[in-house]
């Protein structure tokens, strides 16, 4: 059991974060000045007593020092627990001017490995390079379209499985929101920059529904200055050849085929009833109807996968010649199935996950792929990130733009946050939609007077 105790702070959440990087909560008990000593769980044993000066930093550098020595783990995004890192890159390529200096900064006050401070300063000069910074005025759209055909083993967004009504009577209160945001972006003067179509999986729509769903889109929005228009198609078994030349023919540029593996047992395993020959169907058919960026998902840790089964779907993949492939690592979130059943899967195979993501980036770089983007998550197997790699410079504006969070994104559907950018303050105020779809049908009408009142003042 590990015992600490902090002085001096009120508010331990952030501290407790970076605690869990190294072990679950029941091995550790933590509290602050406010506590009293006596309510620890268990008051036997030895403690250690950490100071807080005012600086953050330097108490987390301590915490972690203790830890590494206690747990014999060093764990290479070192102090840093948030999920964007390259946005904190770029922040302090502003103030210091030099890439050197970021990463020196990176590694000495926040104790990254090299290999991560490097990765992140290379990332984030790729992307000034291709997409460049936001301009003033700029805005990017989600729109969620919370359905898919199963619900995934690990996974915890908003997801529904049900019938067409269900579906109709969803899009017509979507319809109503998309009007209201299509007139009130066209009198703000906002500029859009990307289109994301996101869900749950948006292909859930039938050939009718998708048709709708976009030719209302082109009606209130002018997608004509759009640099990106993208569709998650995410399941494989929800695309058809109709459905992709009704994105084609509505404008839509990109979309994301997400097998997640290439191994059958593991698909059945984790509840995506679709099968490996459906993925290279679908890829087949997006090249026939000529999309001009396809993305695949791939997921490392699965329950049950070897080093050799990762391996084997990424090279698979990689054969299939899409322009992005976005690698993650199985985030266990606390809504998710596998949390229910296995309460420590994130600390498993710890440093299995890392190997796959080191071999999967050597097999991309040999491909002609380089990284593009990178976030990490909470409760991430093995404690690694989530990285998006390109080919031919074809990288995904929106996906660089939600994590740099210095753009406001307009949000719809249930489930949607919109995010209102302040530049003067390098902030953002978030204005959400409420999640649960037949909630939201029900509170259409306060969902546009919530953007009303907070978004496009």
């Amino acid at each position: 059991m590990y015992r600490l105790k902090l002085i001096g702070i009120d508010n331990t959440n952030q501290y407790e974060e970076l605690i869990k990087v190294f072990m679950p909560h029941r091995n550790y008990e933590i509290m602050s000045s406010n506590d009293d000593f006596s309510e620890l769980r268990n008051s036997e044993g030895d403690y250690d007593t950490f100071v807080f000066d005012g600086d953050k930093n330097k108490l987390k550098r301590e915490i972690y020092e203790s830890l590494r020595i206690r747990t014999g783990k060093s764990p290479k995004w070192g102090i840093l627990t948030g999920i964007r890192p390259v946005k904190l890159a770029g922040e302090l390529y502003k103030k210091l001017g030099s890439l050197e200096a970021v990463i020196n900064l990176l590694e000495n006050e926040y104790l990254l490995h090299p290999s991560k401070s490097r990765l992140t300063a290379e990332i984030l000069e790729y992307q000034l390079n291709t997409a460049g910074k936001p301009e003033s005025g700029g805005m990017s759209v989600y729109i969620g379209i919370p359905f898919c055909p199963t619900r995934c083993l690990y996974c915890s967004f908003t997801s529904n499985q049900v019938k067409k009504p269900e579906i109709d009577r969803y899009l017509k209160a979507l319809f109503k929101e998309i009007e209201y945001c299509g007139r009130r972006a066209c009198e703000s003067g906002l500029k859009l920059e990307s289109l994301y179509i996101g869900g749950g999986t948006p292909t859930t729509l039938d050939e009718e529904q998708l048709q709708s769903l976009l030719n209302k889109i082109n009606n209130c929005f002018n997608i004509r200055e759009l640099r990106e228009f993208t569709v998650e198609a995410g399941r494989p078994d929800t695309i058809t050849s109709e459905k992709l030349e009704i994105m084609k023919r509505s404008g839509v540029d990109r979309i994301s085929i997400n097998p997640q593996t290439m191994k059958q047992e593991t698909l059945d395993l984790i509840g995506r009833r679709h099968t490996v020959q459906e993925t290279e169907t679908a890829f087949s058919m997006a090249a026939d109807a000529g999309m001009e960026c396809v993305n695949a998902d791939l997921i490392a840790g699965l329950p049950q996968e070897s080093f050799e089964d990762f391996k084997a779907s990424l090279d698979r993949i990689i054969q299939l010649q899409p322009d992005n492939i976005t690698l993650h690592t199985l985030a266990v979130k606390r809504a998710s199935r596998l949390k229910e059943m296995d309460e420590e899967f994130n600390y498993k195979d710890e440093e299995l996950r890392e190997q796959m993501l080191v071999n999967a980036s050597e097999a991309l770089g040999r491909a002609g792929y380089r990284p593009y983007y990178l976030y990490r998550q909470k409760h991430t197997s093995g404690n690694t990130e989530n990285i998006g790699y390109c080919r031919d410079d074809k990288v995904s504006i929106y996906n660089i733009r939600i994590m740099e969070e210095a753009q406001s994104i307009l949000a719809m559907g249930a489930g949607g946050i919109s995010k209102v950018f302040f530049p003067d303050e390098n902030r953002l105020e978030r204005v959400p939609n409420v999640s649960n779809y037949e909630i939201y049908i029900d509170r259409i009408d306060e969902m546009t007077e919530r953007k009303e009142k907070n978004f496009w003042r």
